[in-house]
C-alpha cells in the first residue's frame, strides 16, 4: 500500500544520518580508483542491478576513464516491501557476458540472496571474470557463505537503511546521503 506524503516525510524527519553526502562521495572516489587499478585494461561490462543501483552505478561511472560496456538487470527480492525471500527476475542483461569481465553494481549488500543469484547468472552467461561493487556492505552474521562485494564504499552496521539508491518502501531513494530507520518504525 502506498504511502502518504505525511507518512514519507515522518520517516525522513526522524531518520538518522549515517553517512553524509560528504563521505558517500569520498567513498564513491575511492570504490572509483579501485576499480580502475583491477578493471581499467579489461574493457569491462559494468552491470547495473536495477533499481537501487543506478544512483551509485550512475556516480561511479562518471569517475571511470577507461573504455568499459554498460547494460543493466533487474532482479529483486524486496518488490517494495522491506523485506522478501523469493528473488524476482525482471530483466536480464542483452549484452553478451560470454569470456567478458564483468563488474556487478548494486547499492547495498545485505544477506546477499540477490547478488548470489546475480553471480551465478553471470558466471553461467560465461563471464570470464565476475566483480561486485556495492556503496554499502551491512555489518551482521547472516550473509550468504561466500558472497561478498570486491568493492566497497561504507559500512552500516545491522538496520534498515535508505538514500542514495536504497529506498524504504519506494521511497526516498534520491536523498544524497545514507540514513538509518527510526527504530520504532516497521
Amino acid at each position: 500500500m502506498p504511502l502518504s506524503q505525511d507518512e514519507v516525510r515522518a520517516i525522513r524527519a526522524n531518520a538518522v544520518c549515517l553517512h553524509g553526502s560528504e563521505a558517500v562521495h569520498r567513498a564513491l572516489d575511492r570504490m572509483a580508483e579501485a576499480i580502475t587499478a583491477e578493471l581499467g585494461d579489461s574493457f569491462p561490462v559494468v552491470l547495473c542491478v536495477l533499481t537501487g543501483g543506478i544512483i551509485p552505478t550512475g556516480h561511479i561511472l562518471t569517475r571511470l576513464s577507461f573504455p568499459l560496456e554498460t547494460d543493466y538487470l533487474h532482479a529483486t527480492r524486496y518488490r517494495g516491501e522491506t523485506s522478501g525471500e523469493k528473488v524476482h527476475w525482471l530483466s536480464k542483461p542483452e549484452t553478451s557476458l560470454k569470456g567478458r569481465t564483468v563488474l556487478v553494481v548494486d547499492d547495498i549488500l545485505d544477506e546477499g540472496h540477490t547478488l548470489a543469484q546475480i553471480l551465478d547468472y553471470c558466471r553461467d552467461a560465461g563471464a570470464s571474470r565476475v566483480y561486485t561493487a556495492v556503496l554499502i556492505e551491512k555489518q551482521h552474521n547472516r550473509r550468504v557463505p561466500g558472497v561478498s562485494a570486491d568493492f566497497v564504499g561504507l559500512q552500516v552496521e545491522d538496520r534498515y537503511v535508505f538514500g542514495f539508491g536504497m529506498d524504504y518502501r519506494n521511497y526516498l531513494r534520491n536523498l544524497n546521503g545514507i540514513y538509518g530507520l527510526d527504530e520504532s518504525v516497521t
